[in-house]
């Protein structure tokens, strides 16, 4: 006679389905960054604010857009073309600044706020690494940002053909001449260009800000522009050179001299509000060694800042 088994037929599907599903490894980063989003509204309102200031702006000159197609006829080609790109690239300027800003003041409060309010206990009592924290805080003024103003400036640009399309046509004027002489395309091509060469560029700036936000107990906006400043005046009035200070042109301006060449072959100087694509130098700017060097400083700053975030006490 045989026993009875013990064994349950369903168990097993049982210990399966108790069994928590395994989270995949990118998950903990995009809730972070979701996170982000959530508590620092301040990285997509400051840039909808300036393309709203852009707007309101263009909006004011469009009473004297019929005038001034008259009156640009008259011009010379060049001095009629900037005249018409001018307003496209005073947007892209403005919201290129504007996240500059926010990019800045975010990364100086990302370490140092959640040690302010004591919410770091909170977060740290969560499955996430101190390594995707700080990584995703660094995403913020280095990938969500520089999206935020391609997206933006594009549509901004888009809604400004659009109407001036309108008016041109209820004043009774072809606006083909505002679609044929208008290098919209070109516009974004180097738009893109030029954000991700500045993300590149002025990664350890923002890596040196995060760095500081994990470190200062108080003040933290002074620990990061002290030290240089002291810096500067220090090899001014003992050298007497600015090697210093150009590196911190260079810092801010994310390399955009090795990125563009800012003259013509004839020598002439490119005007800032429309740079062709004749006169991008992505070679140039990759093979620069400034800006391989500042992405390891970038990637040692992040690096300190993880192992501060690991040791530092709410303040």
């Amino acid at each position: 006679m045989s026993t009875p088994s013990n064994a349950v037929p369903g168990s097993s599907l049982e210990t399966q389905a108790s069994t928590p599903a395994e989270m995949p490894a990118t998950q903990p980063f995009y809730w972070s960054v979701r996170r982000e989003l959530w508590e620092n509204r301040s990285i997509y309102i400051a840039p909808l604010a300036a393309a709203g200031v852009a707007m309101l702006g263009f909006f004011i000159g469009l009473f004297w857009l019929p005038h001034s197609m008259h009156a640009h006829s008259g011009m010379d080609a060049g001095e009629q073309f900037l005249m018409e790109v001018m307003p496209y690239g005073h947007t892209g300027w403005l919201l290129l600044m504007t996240a500059f800003l926010v990019g800045v003041f975010y990364s100086l409060d990302a370490l140092y706020g959640e040690r302010r309010d004591r919410s770091i206990l909170f977060w740290k009592s969560l499955p996430v690494s101190d390594v995707t924290t700080v990584l995703s805080k660094a995403s913020i003024p280095l990938v969500v940002l520089p999206v935020l103003v391609i997206g933006i400036t594009v549509a901004t640009h888009l809604i400004m053909l659009l109407i001036s399309t309108g008016v041109l046509i209820l004043s009774g004027i072809n606006p083909m001449t505002l679609w044929t002489q208008l290098p919209l395309v070109q516009m974004e091509v180097v738009l893109v260009y030029g954000v991700i060469v500045l993300a590149l560029g002025q990664a350890p700036l923002f890596a040196w800000l995060l760095l500081i936000s994990g470190w200062a107990r108080r003040t933290a906006f002074l620990w990061a522009v002290l030290p240089p400043l002291a810096i500067y005046f220090i090899e001014k009035v003992l050298f007497k050179t600015m090697h210093f200070a150009h590196l911190l042109g260079y810092l801010v301006t994310g390399g955009a001299a090795n990125a563009f060449s800012f003259r013509t072959p004839s020598g002439a100087p490119v005007d800032a509000h429309f740079i062709p694509l004749s006169q991008i130098t992505p070679g140039r700017f990759l093979s620069s060694p400034g800006l391989w060097i500042g992405l390891v400083f970038a990637a040692a700053f992040l690096a300190a800042a993880v192992r501060l975030r690991r040791q530092r006490e709410p303040i």
